[in-house]
């Protein structure tokens, strides 16, 4: 019996070393077989956003970009509709594959049956 791991990444620069460690976390999961629900919430939407991803070099960590690309190649990634609409984005700003959901979407997956929600 497999679980599911949905990970909700809350910071993007304000917070470099936990955001590193929601999107580590979230990449070895993929690249493990795991399925990967990743939710970006806050300035974390910016890593959904081509050319708009956050500047975030951290010592001994693997480039973020790499990291998030892994996600959205081998996961399903998500963010976060009112968090969007604060920074004036739309579906047309985001990633292929990317899609736009709410509280209502995440409390779904993350109190299935099967899954592990982490909030970084």
């Amino acid at each position: 019996m497999s679980r599911n791991l949905v990970l909700k990444l809350t910071v993007a620069g304000e917070a470099p070393e936990r955001c590193a460690q929601g999107l580590t976390v979230a990449a070895t999961a993929v690249a493990s077989g795991i399925a990967v629900s990743l939710w970006l919430t806050g300035d974390a939407v910016f890593f959904a956003v081509p050319g708009r991803e956050p500047n975030i070099e951290l010592p001994y960590s693997a480039p973020m970009p790499d990291l998030i690309a892994a996600v959205i190649e081998g996961g399903q990634v998500t963010a976060c509709t009112q968090c969007l609409a604060r920074r004036e984005l739309t579906a047309e700003d985001l990633a292929p594959g990317v899609r736009i959901a709410g509280a209502a979407g995440f409390l779904d997956e993350a109190l299935g049956d099967q899954a592990q929600a982490l909030v970084y």
